[in-house]
């Protein structure tokens, strides 16, 4: 297995990971894969391309089989220390079949340990009720949920 960043050859399956993600938790959406799939492509050149998003992939015989995406969000900086974006983690998809493998957990740690040498202040990520056992597990603890306004 390896466990690295995402490069633009991996659109197309980052493209039916998500299609499949959707689906998988959400069996009613419908939409238009070709549609879907334009849209897509075009956020995932320029996450790659770009210095804001970082996609975290395990690829096992050459196929990726989980995907774990950070978005990096930028403090206002406060006097008195140098001021470090956070991290926001989403995404997290590992396919069925390598599900409980480990592999999901080896992404995690390869990006915690790619974001603390970055020095982010922390990573931050909203679970599902499913998947708070995961997060726990890999030494995230639960934290006051934020509040929102829902437009």
């Amino acid at each position: 297995m390896n466990i690295r960043l995402a490069v633009e050859e991996d659109v197309d399956a980052l493209i039916r990971m998500r299609w499949d993600f959707t689906l998988e938790h959400q069996p009613e959406v419908e939409g238009d894969y070709r549609l879907f799939s334009k849209e897509c492509r075009e956020f995932l050149t320029a996450a790659i391309q770009g210095d804001r998003w970082y996609i975290w992939v395990a690829e096992v015989d050459g196929s990726l089989v989980s995907h774990v995406y950070i978005q990096l969000i930028d403090k206002v900086p406060r006097p008195g220390r140098i001021t470090y974006p956070f991290a926001f983690m989403t995404n997290v998809y590992t396919h069925p079949e390598y599900r409980s493998q480990g592999i999901g957990s080896r992404i995690l740690q390869k990006l915690q340990e790619w974001a603390a040498e970055k020095k982010y202040e922390f990573i931050i990520v909203w679970p599902s009720d499913e998947s708070r056992n995961f997060y726990g597990r890999n030494g995230y603890t639960l934290c006051n949920d934020p509040m929102e306004l829902v437009l």
